[in-house]
């Protein structure tokens, strides 16, 4: 496309309409980004706005306005810029690509919520054959006491101490189960010192997670605090593997905001080479067991 081209196409409508946004318009974290990139491209060839205005047809005004995310950039308007500006034609694409997501996901905010994954993740726990997982605050919640997820809630989310609730009903029914669920769970050592609900209520969670690790089916690891800096640290997420080969495993993450599904393959590589590298650092079943025992006599 030459630069006579993006100036007939602009003064035919077909390229730089000014999108008539509406009032209470808010630029997501992408679009924001897009506009930061556009700013870049101008900068790096000291062009004012005026001057990257004159070259691909557009006013200063509109430039301003996509640059600073006022209004969305449309992909052809970012393809036009880059022609202009003589950017790299992969590193105009790319910008092109971001401004296409941006469009589907602006589009996918005025949907409807059709799927819960913090809903679902009790399903899947009864579905799935073996569970990993990496807590940085509390116990496990597949091990939890009602009394300490009551406590660790505060009482301040009944729904999610609810759904907590049923993952550990679910994972107490599976690990009696004729092919129980394997389950496999790494935290650090400040997890048994966090009095969480009052020492009562801690130190029968301890003794609970002294119990349940006694299963055949669970392993329970404790990274020691001499251990430093370790993999995934503030990162906590659940694995999970399934009987059917059409079935991919799954990590699922969890804030007090939401649940949320990780599927890609790749990430669930990372995701599981992570928590390897915590099994390696953290201390033996044995050992673990051991601390817990000490930390519970403390109470």
């Amino acid at each position: 496309m030459q630069l006579r081209t993006v100036r007939g196409a602009e003064r035919h409508g077909k390229l730089g309409e000014k999108l008539d946004m509406p009032k209470d318009f808010r630029a997501t974290t992408l679009e924001r980004a897009i506009g930061r990139s556009l700013a870049a491209w101008r900068n790096e060839r000291a062009f004012s706005l005026a001057e990257a205005g004159m070259r691909v047809g557009f006013s200063s005004a509109k430039l301003s306005t996509m640059e600073n995310a006022v209004q969305p950039s449309a992909p052809v308007d970012i393809m036009a810029l880059g022609y202009a500006y003589r950017v790299p034609t992969t590193e105009w694409q790319a910008v092109v690509l971001q401004a296409q997501h941006a469009e589907r996901s602006r589009s996918d905010l005025r949907r409807v919520e059709v799927f819960d994954p913090a809903a679902d993740f009790v399903s899947l726990v009864f579905e799935a054959t073996w569970l990993r997982a990496f807590t940085t605050d509390l116990v496990p919640t597949v091990f939890h006491l009602a009394g300490y997820t009551n406590a660790a809630m505060q009482a301040g989310d009944p729904e999610r101490t609810a759904r907590w609730a049923k993952v550990r009903e679910a994972c107490s029914a599976r690990l009696t189960d004729k092919d129980p669920l394997v389950v496999q769970a790494v935290f650090p050592e400040a997890v048994l010192w966090q009095v969480v609900g009052g020492p009562r209520v801690m130190k029968a969670q301890l003794l609970h997670l002294m119990e349940v690790s006694e299963h055949p089916a669970v392993s329970v690891q404790v990274v020691p605090r001499g251990a430093g800096a370790y993999p995934a640290m503030g990162s906590p997420f659940t694995l999970l593997g399934f009987p059917h080969r059409q079935h991919n495993e799954v990590a699922y993450m969890e804030t007090f905001l939401k649940g949320e599904y990780v599927e890609e393959p790749g990430l669930i590589e990372q995701c599981t080479r992570q928590f390897t590298s915590l099994q390696k650092i953290a201390l033996s079943p044995g050992e673990s067991l051991e601390l817990i025992a000490e930390a519970a006599a403390e109470l």
